[in-house]
């Protein structure tokens, strides 16, 4: 084999790799990621039926329960304009309360009942991720434009 035919496939392998590994690397960070959503966008049809992703809204007010085997919770969690019922096995965060900001991660189950698997307070009461803020905007607009449009009916 000439210098020539042996730079060529060294360089050919080394291609090849660099491709398996940025392969590898996007199928990682796919599996990986995990997409937030607001009570609105889940009862539309946004969210998938399916795996995990996430919550976020405000606590209801007067809707934390905590159930009989002392162990699971369940609350309620709002953008304003739809209302999803949050159901968490395990210890909530020091910063949980009602009328505050949550981000819950899980999935929905058969009954659409959302399962969490993490709830994460908010920590500030100044600080609200942006997507959370903005979401919770659009569901301000979009309520405020539906009261709007009734009046002038």
């Amino acid at each position: 084999m000439k210098a020539r035919h042996k730079r060529f496939a060294l360089i050919a392998a080394g291609l090849a790799l660099l491709v398996i590994a940025a392969v590898l690397i996007t199928k990682s960070f796919r599996s990986n990621l995990v997409f937030f959503f607001t009570p609105t966008q889940v009862e539309n049809g946004e969210a998938p039926k399916t795996g995990n992703f996430r919550i976020g809204g405000m606590v209801e007010a007067g809707s934390l329960k905590r159930l009989p085997d002392g162990l699971r919770v369940q609350f309620k969690v709002t953008d304003t304009a739809k209302t999803m019922q949050v159901e968490y096995k395990g210890i909530l965060p020091d910063l949980f309360k009602e009328g505050k900001g949550v981000v819950a991660e899980g999935e929905l189950n058969k009954d659409g009942l959302f399962v969490a698997n993490q709830v994460l307070a908010k920590h500030d009461e100044n600080y609200m991720p942006p997507e959370a803020a903005a979401a919770l905007e659009a569901a301000k607009a979009n309520k405020a434009k539906l009261a709007t449009d009734g009046d002038s009916k």
